[in-house]
């Protein structure tokens, strides 16, 4: 991952110089502490709150303070290197409100995200290994180990999902607009993914 570093007009960035106006800022963060540290969170805010020291309410959110805490104890860094990573997260996996923060989606731990109301794209996608599509084709697509099923905008993004379980994953195309349309609500979450309960086989295509 890129360095994180810090505009005093425009806030982080992980570019070479800030996007807006081309300066080099102040440099917050070394890439490879970013790395760990960004799991680390990813982890604790998703899967393992009470191993790694957080109280997280219905809806998944916890303290900010609390999560600079545990990180600094953790991997040594400041409040700066902690709000630079959750900020410039590429997948937009982190939400922060009012002194609190929460993971976008991906949770295992039962929380209950509201719905955002975001517009959804009319087709969206998942990727997938081949050895799941028996199961996909009787059943849909469940949410599995994961508190809801994880749909992506692009067919590069659900590739790249995919390769996590197959090195030639099959990507299925989702009729959201119909999905909707029948009274299933999916929600978009970070930047790119998209969250439902459930896909019905009868929405579900596979992608040559």
């Amino acid at each position: 991952m890129s360095d994180i570093s810090y505009c005093d007009e425009h806030g982080y960035f992980d570019s070479a110089t800030c996007p807006t106006c081309g300066t080099s800022g102040t440099h917050i963060l070394n890439g490879s502490t970013r790395r760990q540290v960004s799991k680390f969170l990813s982890g604790a805010l998703r899967h393992f709150p009470d191993d790694a020291g957080l109280d997280l309410d219905d809806a998944g959110w916890t303290t900010l303070n609390t999560v600079v805490d545990r990180a600094s104890e953790k991997y040594g860094i400041d409040r700066e290197a902690v709000e630079g990573i959750i900020r410039t997260d590429p997948k937009g996996r982190f939400e922060v409100d009012d002194g609190r923060v929460r993971a976008a989606y991906g949770h295992s731990v039962a929380v209950d995200l509201d719905s955002g109301g975001t517009p959804v794209p009319d087709t969206l996608y998942h990727g997938t290994s081949p050895d799941a599509l028996v199961s996909i084709r009787e059943e849909g697509l469940k949410p599995m180990s994961r508190q809801y099923v994880h749909l992506s905008e692009s067919v590069d993004d659900a590739k790249e999902v995919g390769s996590r379980h197959a090195a030639d994953p099959v990507i299925l195309q989702i009729n959201a607009a119909p999905m909707q349309a029948d009274g299933q609500t999916i929600t978009k979450r970070g930047k790119s993914v998209y969250t439902t309960d459930h896909v019905p086989p009868r929405y579900l295509s596979e992608l040559d």
